[in-house]
C-alpha cells in the first residue's frame, strides 16, 4: 500500500432538501402553495480537480428555480449541513425515522480519516467505528512504517556505494546499522502518524466509537458488543489484510506477511520473497540494503508484471540484476513450511503452467508479498442482501453498495480496498471525499486513470494511467493513433549534480489531439514527479496547453518538461492557451478532439443564463422582501 495525505476541497454548504430522485442537493426552496419549476441550464457545466467532477463554481443546477408571486425564494446560504442530534426511532419497516448521525465511517483507516474530515468541513454530524487502531493498514502495517525503513535503506546504500560517495567527494568508510533503532525508526513514526490522525479528528469533533463495526439494517450499525447507532449515510471503509495463498503455512518468525516483516525482528541471511509487486520490490531494496540475500519466486513469465514492460525492464537492470538477488519466474510456491528443530524454511515450486514440480529451495525465512485481500468479513453484509465478489464488496462508479439482485442499496457506500477497484491508500481517502460530495448533494465520479501509483524503491519508480500494452489495445479497439515519447534522467542538471542519472520517464499520448494516457517514471524522487501528469490527467489538460508551463531551473520536474515539449501534437488539434477548464468530465469524453468554437461559446453561454437566473430570483426575492 502506498499512502498520500488525503485532500479536501471547500465548498459552498447550505441546508440539504430532497430532491425527486432521492439525491440531496444544496439550496432550500420554501413554498407556501403552489409548485416550484427547477430552472436547469442544458448541459451542467463542470469543473475537474484531483480527478473529482464537481458543479462549475460549486453551483448546484437544483438551486435555480422559476416560481410563482406567492412563493418566497430562500437563496443558497452559506450556512453549514445541520446533521439531527435526535436519538434514533424505527419506523413500521424497520428504517429509522430520525438518526444519530449524518454518517457513520466503518474504518478508521486513510480512506475513512479522509471522509470524516471532509464531512466535517461540509458540516456534517459525523462518526467513525474502529475496531482496532486508527489509522489502519497504511499507517500501522503499510505505507508508513515501510517508508521509514526505506529511508533507512536508501541511506544505507547511498553509503555503502563507494563509487557513489567518491563522485562526490566523499569518503566514508564502515557504514553499518542497529536493527532495533531502525525498527524502533518504523514503530515510532507509526505511532506519531496515528495519534496525529485520532487528534485531528477529535479536534474537529468527529465521534471515535471503538469497536467492530457490523450493518445491522438499513441505515444501522451496531458496534461492540451492543451498541446500536443510526446515520442517514454509511460509508464501508474496512481495508485489507495479506492474502496468504493456499499449502503456505505463516509463523509470523520465519514465515511472514508484511505485517510482521515491518517489525523487522531480525535480519534473515538470505529470504524468498513470494511475488515481485509494489511490496515485495520494496522489502528486496530494505533486504539487499541490510546485507541480505533475496530471492523472488513469481508466477507470471517477468517479473514486475504491473509495471509497463519498457519500464519493468529498466528497473530489472537498476534494482534486480547488480544487487544479491536472484529469482525464479513462471512458478507457484505450492507448500511454504516454517523453519522448525533447526531445519530451514523449505518452499516447494512447480511449473506455474504444466503444474509439474520444479525446484525445492531452503532458506532462512519467507515473506509472503502476494498482495492483499479485502477485510469484510463479520460486516454483516447479509442483512441487506450483498454478496461479496471474492471478498470485494460489489459498488458502481459512484461507491455505491450493489446488492445480490443487481439493484443500489440505499444510503450505503464502500471506499477502499474493500470494494477493490484501485487498492491505494490516497485512491480510498479520494473515494471517500467523493461519497462525502453526493452525500452532500454534489455529483462526483472519481477518475481512477488519474490516480498516481508509486513504488520506493533506490530509484523509485511512479505511474498513472495506461501502460503502453493498454494504451495500445485501446487504441485499436477505439480507432485512435498512439505515440510514445521518453526522456532520461541522464539530460537533467539536478540529477547529474546528485550523481543519480539512471532513470527514464515515458508519455503515452495520442498525437491527434494530446490527450495524455500515461505517464512512467523510473529515477530520483520518481514518486514526487509524477503528480504533475496526473494531475494534468484528473483536469483534462492537453499536452499542446502543458508544454507551455514553465519549470525552475535547475529541477528534476524538467524532466516532464522536456517528456511535454519532446510530444508532437498534429496541427489541427487545439491552440495552445485555450482554457480546458469546461472540458467534459466524463472519461469518454476526453477522447474526442478538442471543443470546437461552437461549443466553447455554448458552454460560456450556459454560465452566462445561469447567473442571470440568480440575478432574476434575486431581483424578485428583493421585490418581496
Amino acid at each position: 500500500m502506498h499512502c498520500s495525505a488525503a485532500f479536501s476541497q471547500a465548498a459552498t454548504s447550505a441546508t440539504a432538501v430532497p430532491t425527486i430522485s432521492g439525491s440531496r442537493h444544496v439550496g432550500a426552496l420554501h413554498s407556501s402553495s403552489s409548485s416550484c419549476t427547477l430552472l436547469i441550464p442544458s448541459k451542467p457545466i463542470n469543473l475537474r480537480f484531483c480527478g473529482l467532477r464537481r458543479e462549475a463554481f460549486g453551483f448546484s443546477p437544483s438551486a435555480f428555480t422559476r416560481c410563482s408571486n406567492s412563493q418566497r425564494v430562500q437563496l443558497p446560504s452559506r450556512r453549514r449541513f445541520k446533521g439531527s442530534n435526535v436519538s434514533a426511532s424505527l419506523g413500521d419497516n424497520g428504517i429509522p425515522k430520525s438518526f444519530d448521525y449524518d454518517l457513520i465511517i466503518i474504518g478508521a483507516g486513510v480512506g475513512g480519516h479522509g471522509a470524516a474530515l471532509h464531512a466535517v468541513e461540509k458540516g456534517l454530524k459525523t462518526a467513525i467505528i474502529e475496531g482496532e487502531v486508527v489509522g489502519g493498514t497504511c499507517v500501522n502495517r503499510g505505507c508508513v512504517p515501510s517508508k521509514a525503513l526505506l529511508a533507512v535503506s536508501g541511506r544505507m546504500r547511498e553509503l555503502q556505494s563507494e563509487h557513489h560517495m567518491k563522485a562526490l567527494g566523499l569518503q566514508v568508510h564502515a557504514a553499518g546499522y542497529d536493527r532495533q533503532g531502525v525498527a524502533d525508526h518504523a514503530n515510532n513514526l507509526a505511532t506519531k502518524i496515528r495519534n496525529n490522525l485520532t487528534n485531528s479528528m477529535k479536534a474537529l469533533g468527529v465521534d471515535i466509537l471503538t469497536g467492530v463495526g457490523t450493518i445491522l439494517g438499513p441505515q444501522k450499525v451496531k458496534f461492540g458488543t451492543d451498541n446500536i447507532v443510526t446515520a442517514k449515510d454509511i460509508i464501508i471503509a474496512t481495508g485489507s489484510v495479506p492474502f496468504v495463498p493456499k499449502g503456505i503455512e505463516v509463523d509470523g518468525k520465519t514465515v511472514i506477511t508484511s505485517d510482521h516483516a515491518l517489525k523487522l525482528e531480525f535480519v534473515p541471511d538470505w529470504i524468498a520473497i513470494v511475488g515481485s509487486g509494489y511490496i515485495g520490490l520494496e522489502f528486496s531494496d530494505v533486504y539487499t540494503a541490510l546485507g541480505s540475500e533475496v530471492t523472488f519466486i513469481e508466477a507470471l513469465d517477468q517479473l514486475m508484471p504491473g509495471f509497463d514492460p519498457e519500464i519493468g525492464k529498466l528497473a530489472q537492470r537498476v534494482l534486480i540484476n547488480p544487487r544479491k538477488i536472484d529469482y525464479h519466474t513462471g512458478v507457484f510456491a505450492t507448500k511454504i513450511t516454517p523453519a522448525k528443530d533447526g531445519k530451514p524454511v523449505t518452499i516447494e515450486l512447480i511449473d506455474a503452467k504444466t503444474k509439474e514440480p520444479k525446484d525445492t529451495l531452503e532458506v532462512d525465512a519467507a515473506l509472503i508479498a502476494t498482495g492483499r485481500a479485502p477485510f469484510t468479513n463479520g460486516l454483516g453484509l447479509e442483512n441487506i442482501n450483498v454478496v461479496t465478489q471474492r471478498g470485494f464488496v460489489p459498488v458502481d462508479e459512484r461507491m455505491r453498495v450493489i446488492d445480490a439482485n443487481g439493484n443500489l442499496v440505499p444510503h450505503l457506500y464502500c471506499i477502499g480496498d474493500a470494494n477493490g477497484k484501485m487498492m491505494l491508500a490516497h485512491a480510498a481517502s479520494a473515494q471517500g471525499i467523493s461519497v462525502v460530495e453526493q452525500v452532500t448533494g454534489r455529483d462526483h465520479v472519481l477518475n481512477h486513470l488519474s490516480i498516481p501509483a508509486a513504488c520506493f524503491t533506490h530509484p523509485e519508480i511512479s505511474m498513472v494511467g495506461l501502460t503502453e500494452p493498454q494504451a495500445r489495445e485501446k487504441a485499436e479497439k477505439e480507432g485512435f493513433e498512439v505515440s510514445v515519447v521518453k526522456t532520461s534522467f541522464k539530460a537533467n542538471t539536478k540529477a547529474l549534480a546528485e550523481n543519480e542519472g539512471e532513470g527514464l520517464a515515458k508519455l503515452i499520448y495520442r498525437p491527434d489531439n494530446g490527450e495524455i494516457l500515461g505517464v512512467h517514471i523510473f529515477g530520483l524522487h520518481a514518486a514526487d514527479l509524477i503528480h504533475e501528469a496526473s494531475n494534468a490527467i484528473a483536469l483534462g489538460t492537453r499536452i499542446q496547453d502543458i508544454k507551455f508551463a514553465v519549470h525552475a531551473h535547475p529541477t528534476l520536474s524538467e524532466v516532464l518538461d522536456e517528456l511535454f515539449k519532446a510530444a508532437k501534437v498534429k496541427d489541427h488539434a487545439s491552440n495552445p492557451g485555450v482554457p480546458r477548464n469546461f472540458a467534459s468530465s466524463e472519461r469518454t469524453n476526453q477522447h474526442s478532439d478538442s471543443p470546437s468554437k461552437p461549443n466553447l461559446v455554448k458552454k460560456f453561454a450556459d454560465v452566462y443564463m445561469t447567473f442571470v437566473s440568480w440575478f432574476l430570483c434575486l431581483v424578485y426575492a428583493l421585490q418581496k422582501y
